[in-house]
């Protein structure tokens, strides 16, 4: 009788940690909000400008884009992390290019809000991201 008690405080304890874990992550999402999007001179190209808010925590794991990222940071520290290259801290005003499908993350390493502003120029027609295992 007492180890069924010993076990059920355990897997309580299993399971609210799982639920905090859920909860943590569903709270630490990027907001992505699309700020405009035009077809370029160049045929089949657009370029797209997007703002990225990161909750403290919050990563965009890794993924690719079908054209060069050009990244402004407007608020707080994000890392980046291209393949292939050492990872980069950029707070406030700083910049970063991502060449054209670089496997790549980004994730808020500051304890506030981070912002960053992507404009994307890519090919017409194809998702803006595609995630990669």
């Amino acid at each position: 009788m007492k180890s069924a008690r010993i076990f059920a405080v355990a897997l309580l304890i299993v399971a609210g940690g799982f639920a905090l874990r859920v909860a943590r992550s569903q709270q630490t999402a990027v907001k992505r909000s699309e700020l405009q999007r035009h077809d370029l001179s160049i045929s089949g190209r657009e370029a797209i400008q997007v703002r990225g808010d990161f909750p403290p925590g919050a990563a965009v794991p890794r993924h690719t884009h079908p054209g060069e990222e050009l990244v402004f940071v407007l608020e707080g520290t994000v890392e980046f992390q291209l393949e292939g290259q050492s990872p980069v801290t950029l707070k406030p005003g700083e910049v970063l290019f991502v060449p054209a499908g670089t496997i790549h993350t980004a994730k808020n390493v500051n304890s506030g809000n981070s912002v960053v502003l992507s404009t994307y120029i890519v090919e017409k027609g194809k998702p803006l991201l595609t995630m990669v295992q």
